[in-house]
């Protein structure tokens, strides 16, 4: 793939090849966009009587101006990163050449599961009705996410019944923090509506309120960094519930996305999952290596990219986890940790290029392969 610019106008009939694939895209309501959206009594009785606040900083460069977000994304209006659909078009399917985007608000977490599920419902009314519609998606570049509530088993039926249907919704949404595991049964709603409408599952990493953030067994986490990396080893845990616990036998056509939550870690994880099946065979139900499991149901985002020195032992790690069936190009836009398809392309394989950028993720979501030409949109091949 090599990157280059088409500057001249084209028709709107003409229909250009999907190229790239962002994963991982955040938008966010205007001031006083989202409350209309959320269901009473919730919005009443619990958005608007108290404000729930962060139990952790998201510590980056220059935080107190920038909001851990790019400097460039504030919209000329005063409003938040992410909240203009048009500046978020130009900068990143026109500038960066993404060819369709997945976007993945933010729901938060709170200590009742109702209340969780209407905020999600609220979120979803909006994107809806402020990045689906035909005023702002009139490019067909925008996918959004059906937000549930994992927790809420009866809730999250029903919210995925009333979008499952929606042309542009091409995901469903979830937290990881939420028990049970998702092994259990009580969890098996969820993964039987997803399979019946045939849409993935993704789960996007949080800062969920009060005790809903990721539990180590040593306790919370005091900082950021500590909270990153504790990311990973709840997404080890929750795949390692999949399996084990036999969802994917169960839902042999489940899709399992984790987004932001690295994944060089996986390799290891597979090598000791499939050591441990080896040797313990007669004791576990399942049908296959764990590691066939992975490779077939879960696929992972490539943002954040964890950069060695040497960049020879990347491209290894690349080649043995078999990155063109697991990963999916992320940009993570419009945060400081934004990654540019331009950029990320180099780092990958020749031979997996493609499949990242954009045929697994056209394979994923069921994405059209080709989509209208926009004029001056960079273009990455």
């Amino acid at each position: 793939m090599t990157t280059t610019e088409v500057h001249e106008r084209t028709p709107d009939t003409e229909m250009i090849p999907v190229r790239v694939v962002d994963s991982d895209v955040h938008p966010v309501p205007r001031r006083g966009e989202l409350v209309d959206h959320i269901p009473e009594p919730y919005r009443s009785q619990y958005f608007l009587s108290h404000r729930v606040g962060d139990t952790i900083v998201y510590d980056a460069p220059d935080y107190a101006h920038s909001y851990a977000m790019r400097v460039d994304s504030f919209p000329t209006d005063g409003e938040f990163p992410g909240s203009d659909p048009e500046l978020a078009f130009r900068q990143l399917i026109i500038d960066a050449g993404s060819d369709i985007a997945i976007l993945e608000p933010t729901v938060k977490a709170t200590r009742l599961p109702e209340a969780t599920q209407a905020l999600a419902a609220g979120v979803n009314s909006w994107l809806a009705a402020h990045w689906l519609d035909p005023h702002n998606n009139w490019h067909q570049r925008w996918r959004g996410s059906i937000c549930v509530a994992i927790d809420d088993p009866a809730g999250v039926a029903a919210e995925i019944e009333k979008w499952a249907g929606h042309e542009y919704m091409s995901q469903i949404l979830i937290k990881a923090e939420p028990r049970p595991a998702w092994g259990d049964p009580a969890n098996d709603s969820l993964w039987a509506s997803a399979v019946k409408h045939d849409l993935p599952v993704s789960c996007h990493l949080s800062r969920g309120a009060f005790e809903t953030m990721p539990m180590p067994p040593v306790g919370f986490p005091s900082y950021n960094h500590d909270f990153m990396v504790t990311y990973s080893l709840l997404a080890a845990n929750q795949i390692m519930s999949l399996i084990f616990d036999g969802v994917f036998d169960r839902f042999p056509a489940l899709r399992v996305v984790f987004v932001e939550h690295a994944f060089t870690w996986i390799l290891p994880l597979m090598w000791r999952m499939d050591a441990i099946y080896e040797a313990r065979k007669s004791f576990v139900s399942i049908k296959r290596k764990p590691s066939e499991y992975v490779k077939e149901h879960i696929r992972f985002t490539t943002q954040p990219l964890d950069y060695p020195e040497d960049k020879t032992e990347l491209t290894r790690a690349f080649e043995w986890m078999e990155a063109d069936k697991i990963l999916l190009f992320s940009s993570d836009y419009p945060h400081w940790t934004f990654d540019d398809p331009r950029w990320l392309v180099k780092h990958l394989p020749r031979h997996a290029r493609e499949a990242v950028m954009f045929r697994n993720g056209i394979e994923t979501y069921h994405l059209p392969e080709f989509v209208p030409a926009l004029k001056d949109q960079v273009r990455v091949h």
